[in-house]
C-alpha cells in the first residue's frame, strides 16, 4: 500500500472524528483526580463516543482490551485500562481514537493529577511545544525528516530522551497508514511532504533515557530507567501547502480550567 493522500472532503471527515476525539478527552479530563482509576475513565470515554455515533478505534484494535491508552508516570503509551487509582503527583497520558463516517480521529493529551513535580510539569510543557514546533514544520515541500528533527532538536536541548521505536503516522480510513513520521530524524531527509497529507504527529519524550521496554501484559511500553515520560497528539493536513490542525486541545484546556 502506497500513501493515500487526500481530497478536501476526506480531510473534512477525519476533522469531523478528530475533534470528537478531542471533546471526549475532556469528558475524560473533568474526571481526573486522585482516587479515580483508568477503567472509571475508559468507561465514560467509550459511551461518549458511542452517544456521539463515533466507534472506539482502539478497542478490540489487534485485541486492545480498551477504549482508551492510558500510561501513567513511566508509562510511555499503550497503557492498559485497569482498576488502579491515580495518586497526587501522577501524570497520565490518554490517547483515544475514533472511527466516525469511515475516517480515523487519533489524539493524545497527558494530564496533571494533583500537584505535579516541577520537573515533570516542565516536561509536560516542553512536549506540547515538541508538538507545535513539529506540526510548523509539516508543509508542502518540507520532509518527514523535518518533522523529527523539530521534535528531537527541542526535546534534547532540554535534556529530555526522544522514544526512538514508537512513531507518529498516516491517518485516514485506516488507524494506522503510511508514511511512518519519527520524533526524530535529519532535516531535509526522507519522503517530501505534499498537499493533502494527513499525519497523526505524536512525540513521546521521557524525562530520562530514550530507552523502553515492554510489559509482560504485551501492550504497555515503559521507561527503562522508571522516569515519567509525556505524550501529545495532533493529526495534522496539508491544506494549500500549509499545515491545518484538525484535532484541538481546547475542549481539554476548556475542561481542565473549569474543575
Amino acid at each position: 500500500m502506497g500513501i493515500h493522500y487526500k481530497t478536501k472532503e476526506e480531510i473534512e471527515l477525519i476533522r469531523h472524528s478528530s475533534l470528537l476525539v478531542g471533546k471526549t478527552l475532556a469528558e475524560v479530563a473533568k474526571l481526573i483526580k486522585p482516587g479515580v482509576n483508568s477503567l472509571e475513565l475508559d468507561k465514560i470515554a467509550e459511551e461518549f463516543i458511542r452517544d456521539n455515533g463515533g466507534v472506539p478505534t482502539f478497542l478490540g484494535y489487534n485485541g486492545f482490551p480498551g477504549s482508551l491508552c492510558v500510561s501513567v508516570n513511566d508509562c510511555v503509551v499503550h497503557g492498559i485500562p485497569n482498576a488502579k487509582p491515580l495518586e497526587n503527583g501522577d501524570v497520565i497520558s490518554v490517547d483515544c481514537g475514533v472511527f466516525k463516517n469511515g475516517f480515523n480521529g487519533d489524539s493524545a493529551y497527558t494530564f496533571q493529577v494533583g500537584e505535579v513535580d516541577r520537573q515533570v510539569q516542565q516536561l509536560l510543557r516542553v512536549t506540547q511545544e515538541c508538538l507545535q514546533k513539529a506540526v510548523e514544520a509539516c508543509r508542502e515541500g518540507n520532509r518527514i525528516g523535518d518533522i523529527g528533527n523539530a521534535v528531537q532538536t527541542h526535546a534534547e536541548s532540554h535534556g529530555y530522551g526522544v522514544v526512538r521505536e514508537l512513531v507518529g503516522h498516516g491517518l485516514g480510513a485506516e488507524l494506522h497508514e503510511k508514511p511512518e513520521v519519527p520524533n526524530y530524524g535529519k532535516a531535509g531527509r526522507g519522503l517530501k511532504l505534499r498537499e493533502g497529507l494527513v499525519l497523526a504527529i505524536e512525540p513521546m519524550i521521557n524525562l530520562g533515557t530514550k530507552d523502553i521496554d515492554q510489559l509482560n501484559d504485551g501492550w504497555s511500553i515503559v521507561t527503562l530507567d522508571g522516569k515519567p515520560s509525556a505524550h501529545f497528539e495532533h493529526d495534522v493536513a496539508i491544506v494549500d501547502g500549509k499545515p491545518e490542525v484538525l484535532s484541538t486541545f481546547e475542549y481539554i484546556e476548556e475542561a481542565l480550567k473549569n474543575k
